[in-house]
């Protein structure tokens, strides 16, 4: 019996949160193409990684776990937001006027559209 690849074992992953050189190695040879974390991005395209990891983590985080893993800190989904150093700070636009069109104070909600493109 074969075994498993190792991004999928133990041995792959790193215990801070995320995979480590070898769990990475493993899945690249499965054509993924992953990269290491970017918690201080040097330039804007690793800034935009950044970014977009944390609103779809953060996002994943909020709809798809359960009450019990979202508060604990050694669950795979806390350690690698905290692995990527994405705090709780509103600091994206969309998060700033609560993903609504318009002003952000709530005032497209209400209409007809409810905030969408017609």
């Amino acid at each position: 019996m074969s075994k498993s690849p190792a991004w999928t074992r133990k041995e792959g992953q790193n215990p801070e949160g995320g995979l480590n050189a070898r769990g990475r190695a493993s899945a690249r040879s499965q054509g993924m193409n992953l990269q290491p974390p970017a918690p201080k991005p040097k330039n804007k395209r690793d800034a935009a990684r950044r970014r977009s990891f944390c609103a779809r983590m953060q996002g994943m985080k909020k709809k798809l776990t359960s009450e019990k893993t979202k508060r604990d800190p050694d669950s795979r989904i806390n350690k690698s937001l905290r692995a990527w150093n994405c705090g709780g700070s509103k600091s994206t636009k969309k998060a700033n006027t609560g993903g609504q069109m318009g002003r952000g104070d709530g005032c497209c909600a209400r209409g007809k559209t409810r905030g969408r493109m017609t």
